[in-house]
């Protein structure tokens, strides 16, 4: 199947124009490693580059330390946001023009993140939104793979609803199998039994009328590809990745905070 991400190829003379107009991205990672180890890589393979010279300066500060999104939100742990920002303010001391953050979970707290630094933090949801609209005219229905921090809180429905688009959502016992295979399983590092319990999950919702499943948090984006499923796969993480190369090699003007 062909990949759901579709975009024109950068034209040589583009890497020469990113060596004059590039821009430092930052990586507000840790949460978790694994993820933000996968947006970094990515990042380097959307770069279309021919040396070492013609990639974006990428600055990473992975923080494992900032407390549990969800357990957060569910009113059961700490409240991240303090150390979210202090992580993205070391980001923008080091000297990065702009913040991209590989957890879907964190964007609840999104507006009070960019307030805390001067610098534009790129919004995945939003972004992701977007490309629904621009690349997906045909999907109504989307099905969500994620915590259930981001099911509670709902933070897609918005923008998702302002492209004409409706999230389903798996049934209470079905979003328990999904937080197992997420922090049972693929957090720890044992991807295989945790992508199996995502792929059965990802048809359950296909059997509740999705058009797409959308992989609702960075840990689902490791184990879940297009062509897994008999519908198209929508990865946040590698729209992400893709937008932040844009910005930094010129192609697209960074966000304005």
């Amino acid at each position: 199947m062909e990949s759901v991400i579709s975009y024109k190829p950068f034209e040589n003379s583009e890497v020469e124009e990113a060596k004059l107009k590039g821009k430092v991205i930052g990586i507000l990672g840790g949460m978790g490693p694994e993820a933000t180890a996968e947006l970094f890589f990515r990042i380097i393979k959307e770069t279309p580059a021919e040396s070492d010279q013609d990639h974006p300066r990428i600055i990473v500060d992975n923080n494992p330390k900032i407390p549990d999104r969800t357990a957060a939100i569910l009113g059961e742990g700490e409240n991240p946001l303090p150390e979210m920002v202090k992580t993205a303010k070391n980001l923008e001391r080091a000297g990065a023009d702009f913040i991209v953050m590989p957890c879907v979970t964190a964007h609840y707290y999104y507006n009070d993140l960019r307030k805390g630094v001067k610098i534009p933090v790129l919004n995945m949801i939003e972004l992701t939104a977007q490309t629904i609209r621009e690349g997906f005219p045909n999907v109504k229905k989307v099905g969500f793979l994620g915590t259930t921090g981001t099911v509670k809180t709902k933070i897609f429905d918005n923008p998702l609803n302002r492209v004409g688009v409706k999230a389903v959502y798996p049934s209470d016992e079905n979003q328990k199998r999904v937080m197992e295979a997420i922090y049972t399983y693929i957090k720890a590092g044992k991807i295989l039994e945790g992508r199996k319990i995502v792929i059965e999950e990802a048809n359950h919702l296909i059997d509740l009328g999705a058009d797409a499943i959308i992989c609702g948090c960075t840990e689902i984006s490791l184990v879940l590809k297009d062509g897994d499923i008999a519908k198209p796969v929508i990865d946040p993480l590698q729209i992400l990745a893709r937008n932040a190369v844009m910005i930094a090699l010129g192609r697209v003007p960074i966000p304005k905070v």
